[in-house]
């Protein structure tokens, strides 16, 4: 939004107090859950019924439905349908984050209930916007292929930091920071760290309590494995930064579902912004970035050994050489280079509200 607000009146609708630089902020009460769903519509296909009565919805239409807007940006498949329902002069862009229809394809409940009803909501609104974005080529395609959707890229960038690569010394410190979700097997990276060199490696996470009661077992865990440390959270303004004290950041995410298994995370963009190297296992839009850019190792597979493995075989001159070449790639990856695929569908479609005129 900071970069529309250069150029545009922009007018924010969300959680939490208003963005810097814009017009107006219509606030959503905190209270009002936007993925909360009626369960009897939803189990019964009644998908038109849930949309009218999903409590997000129901109290923005009447506040919303008087104005008049030449672009919406909708973030992500849920403020879509009514972005159109308001009708703005110029049009609709959807920024679809991951695969929305295979989001917990892990779950049978999720597969049973929910991912057909969202589905439902991309063939019949989602087709219908202007410009669609969404965050890697795999699900670029999926979408196309699935659905017909023409989206383009807008990679989930790190803002700019200006930093520069720490001295590499031993033992060499990796990182991990992010949500604490069982089916991430973040024990998985702890596991590894009793198959490595001994004394030549320190893992420290940084995990947000998404569920306590893993978070409890994985600190237990932690407190028998050597070299292993779960830290609580930090605010996102101060995670770049902490994270350049750091050698490596690690991150295995078992391809559980569609979006694991193309995902391109935030935090792999931390990574490049804290000039890091980078330890991953086999996950194609990730690894596709990493080799191209010189920026660190992929694992044989998503298992303990085989991220010891590689490991064992890291030399102080790779890492050096990683975290150089992230630096070289920061600006490239970052948020303001990235985002202009935004800024310019936002332009486009200006464009059409103005030669209405």
């Amino acid at each position: 939004m900071r970069l529309c607000s250069e150029t545009y009146d922009v007018t924010t609708c969300g959680y939490g107090p208003a963005p810097e630089g814009v017009v107006e902020h219509i606030r959503i009460p905190d209270e009002l859950i936007y993925w909360r769903k009626d369960r009897k519509l939803l189990i019964t296909k009644q998908y038109r019924a849930v949309l009218e009565k999903q409590e997000v919805n129901a109290y923005l239409r009447p506040i919303l439905s008087d104005r008049i807007f030449d672009v919406i940006l909708a973030d992500d498949i849920d403020p879509v349908p009514l972005a159109l329902e308001l009708a703005p002069r110029g049009g609709v862009h959807a920024d679809l984050h991951e695969y929305s229809p295979g989001q917990k394809q892990d779950d049978w409940k999720w597969r049973a209930f929910v991912g057909p009803y969202i589905s439902w909501l991309v063939r019949t609104f989602v087709t219908r916007a202007d410009r669609v974005t969404t965050v890697c080529d795999g699900i670029a395609d999926e979408y196309g292929r699935r659905f017909g959707l023409e989206a383009s890229v807008v990679m989930n960038a790190t803002p700019l930091h200006e930093l520069a690569p720490r001295p590499t010394e031993e033992p060499v410190r990796l990182v991990h920071s992010g949500a604490c979700l069982r089916n991430r097997n973040l024990q998985v990276m702890i596991d590894a760290m009793n198959e490595v060199e001994p004394g030549r490696f320190i893992l420290d996470f940084y995990l947000t309590p998404n569920d306590p009661g893993y978070l409890a077992e994985l600190k237990e865990q932690a407190e028998q494995t050597p070299g292993v440390t779960i830290h609580d959270p930090v605010e996102y303004d101060r995670l770049v930064a902490l994270l350049n004290e750091y050698d490596l950041g690690v991150f295995l995410l078992p391809p559980v579902n569609f979006n694991y298994r193309f995902a391109l995370p935030n935090k792999f963009f931390d990574f490049i912004q804290a000039r890091l190297g980078i330890i991953i296992g086999p996950s194609p839009e990730m690894e596709k970035i990493l080799n191209r850019e010189g920026l660190g190792a992929v694992s044989g597979d998503f298992t303990a050994s085989a991220l010891a493995e590689t490991l064992n075989s890291v030399t102080r001159d790779d890492i050096e050489r990683w975290k150089m070449n992230s630096h070289e790639s920061a600006e490239a990856f970052s948020a303001e280079r990235q985002s202009q695929g935004w800024i310019e569908s936002v332009a486009a479609l200006a464009g059409r509200a103005i030669a209405k005129d």
